[in-house]
C-alpha cells in the first residue's frame, strides 16, 4: 500500500443523542482527544452504551467511525437501500480501502483533521433492526473460518480540524512492521 494514497470524504454525519443512524450534515468538527463536536459519541472516555456498564473508565477509542461507500454499493447489489450515516458512521469515504489499514494508521481529513485507526467495528443486533439480514453481510465467516468483519473502522482524533464532503483523505501509514486491525 501506498504512504501516499488518497481518497475522498463523500458525507458526513453526527447526532446528539445516541440512535441507530446519524444524519448527514454540511459539515463535522473534529477536537483532538475528545471526538466529533455535538456526536453523542464524543468524549475521552467510552460513550458507547454497552461499554459504560462494564467500564466507564475505558478509553475512548471509538470517537470516530469511518465507512468506505464502495459498501454501500455492494449492499444495494444484495437488495439493500442503505446511504451515508444510516450505518452510524460519522464519515462515508471513497476511494481507500478502509478494512485493509494497519493498526495506527493516520487519516489526514481536510486542511487539519486527522484521525488515527483504533480498530474495527463489529456489527452488533441493531442493525438487523435497522434492515432484517444485514448484520450476516457485514459480519460472516470466509469460507477458510476467518470472520470478516466489512461494518467500517473506528480512530480517534488526534488533530483538530474541520471536515466536509469534497475533501480530501490522504493516508499515512505507521512506522514499522504492520499490525492488523482487531475489533474495538
Amino acid at each position: 500500500m501506498s504512504e501516499q494514497q488518497t481518497g475522498t470524504v463523500e458525507a458526513v454525519s453526527r447526532d446528539d443523542r445516541h440512535r441507530f443512524s446519524k444524519p448527514v450534515v454540511p459539515s463535522i468538527r473534529l477536537v483532538a482527544g475528545y471526538g466529533i463536536e455535538g456526536d453523542s459519541h464524543a468524549g475521552a472516555t467510552t460513550q458507547h452504551r454497552y461499554l459504560i456498564r462494564t467500564d466507564p473508565t475505558r478509553p475512548n477509542l471509538t470517537q470516530v467511525h469511518l465507512m468506505r461507500s464502495e459498501l454501500l454499493a455492494e449492499l444495494a447489489a444484495e437488495g439493500f437501500d442503505v446511504s451515508p450515516g444510516q450505518l452510524g458512521e460519522n464519515i462515508t469515504t471513497v476511494g481507500i480501502d478502509l478494512l485493509a489499514l494497519p493498526l495506527g494508521t493516520r487519516l489526514h481529513l481536510g486542511n487539519d483533521a486527522v484521525v488515527e485507526v483504533t480498530g474495527m467495528r463489529d456489527p452488533c443486533s441493531m442493525i438487523d433492526k435497522f434492515q432484517s439480514g444485514l448484520k450476516k453481510t457485514l459480519k460472516h465467516t470466509d469460507d477458510a473460518g476467518r470472520i470478516v468483519r466489512k461494518a467500517g473502522i473506528m480512530g480517534i482524533v488526534v488533530a483538530d480540524g474541520t471536515v466536509l464532503p469534497g475533501d480530501t483523505l490522504r493516508v499515512e501509514l505507521p512506522a514499522g512492521e504492520p499490525q492488523p486491525l482487531g475489533v474495538v
